[in-house]
């Protein structure tokens, strides 16, 4: 199975949070990993794939790395203790990339709470209402695709001025 990989450019960011979500549908498991900026709530980049792997985590942020070309600050990128976060390459990869790595405490979960919200709001969404028997994989990884694009550009959020993601950095200047 392919694996899909978006990136949406964004203006400077300083502190962006990452995990891995589970999607069973009838024709097989889905994992979704992106990258949330704290900001303001936007997915600066997602990866999509049929299994939780090194892969999945690690192809995604290539694209968020692109969008902090020539950003003077090096952005944190918070994640669980999960072990796609404690692989070697990652490791490895996360200073070669100039991105500050964080990690929670054992057990401490609430700090990547805006990446839990967004699954949150996805699942309820989109996810918990279809009906997903005649779906195929390929077919839920466009689903979800097209969830997260509508999400960054048209999903008002009221602690953003009733603005999605998108028109509030374009409010304040900011290109997205």
């Amino acid at each position: 199975m392919e694996m899909t990989v978006v990136g949406v450019d964004v203006a400077k960011r300083v502190f962006q949070l990452t995990d891995i979500t589970e999607f069973q549908i009838p024709a097989g498991q889905v994992y979704l990993s992106p990258v949330i900026d704290c900001f303001d709530g936007l997915v600066v980049s997602w990866s999509i794939g049929t299994r939780p792997d090194a892969k999945l985590v690690n192809t995604m942020p290539d694209s968020a790395i692109e969008s902090v070309a020539g950003c003077k600050e090096r952005p944190v990128v918070h994640s669980d203790r999960g072990a796609h976060y404690r692989w070697p390459g990652w490791l490895s990869w996360m200073p070669d990339a100039r991105l500050i790595r964080s990690m929670s405490r054992k057990g401490c979960s609430p700090d990547n709470a805006a990446c839990e919200g967004f699954f949150g709001h996805l699942k309820t969404e989109l996810f918990y209402p279809r009906d997903g028997r005649a779906t195929t994989v390929d077919k839920f990884f466009e689903v979800v695709d097209s969830y997260i694009r509508w999400y960054n550009a048209k999903r008002i959020k009221v602690s953003l001025g009733s603005l999605s993601p998108i028109e509030y950095r374009q409010s304040l200047g900011i290109a997205a």
